[in-house]
């Protein structure tokens, strides 16, 4: 390959890449708010889906987020790309901490003081194999966790789109004013005609 990379990557610093981008978190943070900002559709959709995304992470069916967000974004029309970038509010550094929190706002809904701790390290099969004991409480916080970072998420980022949208269209609209318009048909023969008479009242006079 004319571009390819001379050292192949490793799988392990692929993961790595993953958990911590070699640009940086923050420079992450910019890049992905720059692709949210120039997907194809409406504010509306766009911030939607990327909402979809983010609240489907606090969900504790590990695997199935990404089917789970598009289910609800198709649902509520909205944009299946930024549902996945949304996605990426579940990772490891996050995941950890929500599967935590829902934990024990579960059990706080349930009426049950805060007695129980996760296991250290935690699996789909696990949660399923304790239904009562880890799988509800975690469903049952996921469920207002999700709203209120759903509404979180797309609140500012729907204005934030909309303001991106907005000055983008302004610019086109500014270059547009300095490009040259093309000819129409009716204009380009009605040049050719004035400068054939041109020519003929030249001849006429010579």
């Amino acid at each position: 390959m004319i571009f390819g990379r001379r050292e192949r990557i490793s799988l392990l610093r692929r993961i790595w890449g993953y958990i911590w981008p070699r640009a940086g978190l923050a420079r992450a943070g910019k890049y992905i708010a720059y692709r949210v900002g120039r997907l194809p559709g409406s504010a509306y959709s766009i911030s939607a889906g990327l909402a979809c995304g983010a609240a489907v992470s606090f969900s504790p069916f590990i695997g199935f987020h990404f089917l789970l967000g598009a289910m609800i974004a198709w649902l509520i029309r909205g944009n299946l790309i930024a549902m996945a970038l949304g996605t990426v509010v579940g990772n490891p550094w996050t995941f950890p901490f929500i599967w935590s929190w829902i934990f024990t706002l579960g059990r706080w809904i349930q009426g049950e003081g805060p007695d129980g701790d996760l296991p250290d390290t935690l699996s789909m099969a696990y949660i399923i194999e304790r239904p009562a004991e880890i799988l509800y409480p975690m469903a049952l916080g996921s469920i207002p966790s999700g709203i209120v970072v759903w509404v979180l998420v797309f609140v500012p980022c729907y204005k934030a789109v909309v303001r991106f949208q907005e000055a983008r269209r302004r610019r086109r609209e500014r270059g547009g004013r300095f490009r040259r318009k093309p000819a129409s048909a009716g204009a380009v023969v009605q040049a050719m005609d004035e400068a054939a008479a041109a020519d003929k009242d030249k001849g006429d006079h010579q």
